[in-house]
């Protein structure tokens, strides 16, 4: 007797709404699903106590189970899909499946159709309402990506409009690292720093233009397709200016150090495949990962959160450090109330905000909220998630009667007006937005890993707990506001517990990782 069916837990979608419908997707149309699945026991990070797995223990212990996987090899069977085994994988929880629409939408109980999406002017299928499966197949399968291509993230940089004249004057990239006293002596060597890219790309000749501007070599950069995206720079209004943007900054704050460039699709299937692609990366090993796209809370199906906050902590669990931009359009994230970027708001990684940095030669004369939104420009998100609830690493830090987890944790230097002189397929352009901020505090975690590691000790890992315990190493930002949110003494949801002093926050992290080296 066939298993009756059940709606896959919090799988319901509704039609994009700022596209264009294009009608059913044809039957014959061939796509790839990455079906997610449960993990062999369940990862509660407070019981490692601050202790790095390495990835033969997390394999054995939160790996998916082979027996799972198993059985949707028998349910791909059963409805005529294809198993891509070279692209599945136990560590991640991923098994891809690829068949036909009309295949698929009997496997799982949808109806696909197409769209064109305003915004981003690209056809893509979707499904309205929820996935069904084989009632025994709920519990195994957490869900199902793929199905819904949608662009769900924007890149979060702003470049500044060449016709403006910009006073405070823009920046270089080790100009703002002196001016946050990150720490000499290092330049990550020994670490990979790793940036997930939505889009765009980079060319040679831009980074060995940058590069040499700044008297520095160019990195060593691997760009690793996850889905079948590449690099692929060539459009100067795109995502090439995101990518360049990320590469330069991390590349200039340690330049000793590897980058691997994940690009993937612009959906979240390819979010969720890039970060976990990342963090299982065995060949490349990254330490960090820096990650500037997102968006609204509101806009994410709750099941392609909870896949993608798994992944995440999964990296804590792995010691991989994952900054995350926190939306460069204010309280609102551009929607027409207020809510936070996703997935800044993850409750396993460090959310970055952006300050308007103004120097005086060597030394901050003033940092304050970077809003430029009176002149029609951006300014940096942050506020409350309405999905995650307080973590208890946080709590202390929010105001009274908090009820979701505070957005930013961080902030650095983020206004196009203060902004990084960098190069974009030939050209000379000034950029910020609080895209910079996520590679500028990916490069601070190399330098701080690359003097532990010399030291015997541990990666820094999951750093939230520890940077929420010493908020000295702070440049506490007290001016101005996001919109709703005002900056004050302390955490605020402009910009978080402020900007880095970065050789406070490696005695800081040296201290903490001292700790868990001696309790482990």
């Amino acid at each position: 007797m066939a298993s009756s069916r059940i709606e896959l837990k919090s799988s319901h979608r509704r039609a994009p709404a700022a596209a264009t419908p294009l009608g059913p997707t044809s039957p014959e149309q061939i796509i790839r699903v990455s079906v997610i699945v449960r993990r062999k026991n369940p990862l509660h990070l407070a019981e490692l106590q601050g202790r790095r797995l390495s990835h033969e223990e997390f394999n054995a212990q939160y790996a998916a189970d082979p027996a799972d996987f198993e059985r949707v090899r028998a349910f791909a069977s059963d409805h005529n899909l294809a198993v891509d085994e070279a692209a599945s994988s136990l560590p991640r929880r991923t098994i891809v499946l690829r068949g036909t629409a009309s295949s698929l939408e009997k496997a799982f109980g949808v109806t696909l159709h197409d769209y064109e999406g305003h915004q981003h002017k690209r056809r893509f299928h979707c499904f309205q309402g929820a996935i069904t499966v084989p009632e025994d197949l709920s519990e195994v399968i957490e869900a199902v990506l793929g199905l819904d291509a949608r662009p769900v993230a924007q890149p979060h940089f702003r470049v500044l409009d060449p016709a403006a004249q910009p006073n405070p004057q823009p920046l270089t990239v080790p100009q703002v690292a002196q001016l946050y006293s990150f720490p000499a002596g290092l330049d990550g060597t020994g670490q990979t720093i790793g940036i997930l890219e939505l889009g765009g790309g980079y060319t040679d000749s831009d980074l060995q233009t940058y590069f040499q501007g700044i008297g520095l070599s160019v990195p060593s950069i691997t760009a690793v397709s996850v889905d079948g995206a590449a690099n692929s720079p060539g459009d100067p209004s795109g995502a090439d200016g995101e990518v360049e943007l990320d590469i330069q900054v991390a590349g200039a704050v340690a330049p000793g150090a590897k980058i691997a460039v994940y690009f993937a699709p612009n959906s979240d299937q390819g979010f969720v495949d890039a970060i976990t692609t990342a963090v299982h990366d065995t060949a490349n090993r990254p330490s960090t990962l820096s990650i500037s796209w997102g968006g609204p809370e509101s806009s994410w199906s709750q099941s392609s959160m909870t896949a993608l906050d798994n992944a995440c902590q999964s990296a804590a669990a792995l010691g991989v450090t994952i900054t995350v931009a926190s939306g460069d359009s204010g309280s609102s994230d551009g929607t027409s109330t207020n809510t936070v970027d996703f997935p800044a708001s993850s409750p396993h990684v460090l959310a970055c905000g952006g300050t308007e940095l103004i120097a005086n030669g060597t030394q901050i004369s003033e940092e304050v909220v970077w809003n430029d939104q009176d002149s029609g420009g951006g300014a940096t998100g942050g506020g409350f998630s309405t999905t995650y609830s307080v973590p208890s690493w946080q709590g202390s830090a929010l105001p009274s009667g908090s009820s979701g987890r505070g957005v930013p944790d961080v902030a650095g230097n983020a206004s196009p007006e203060t902004g990084y002189n960098i190069v974009v397929d030939g050209q000379q352009e000034i950029v910020g937005g609080t895209s910079a901020v996520a590679p500028l505090w990916a490069g601070l975690i190399a330098l701080i890993n690359q003097q532990l590691v010399q030291q015997g000790k541990q990666t820094v890992g999951f750093v939230n707990p520890a940077l929420y315990q010493n908020p000295g190493g702070f440049h506490d930002i007290t001016q101005g506001d996001n919109g709703s949110y005002s900056a004050g003494p302390g955490w605020d949801a402009c910009t978080g517990l402020g900007s880095p002093n970065g050789t406070a926050i490696l005695s800081a992290l040296t201290a903490s990782a001292n700790t868990a080296t001696s309790s482990s």
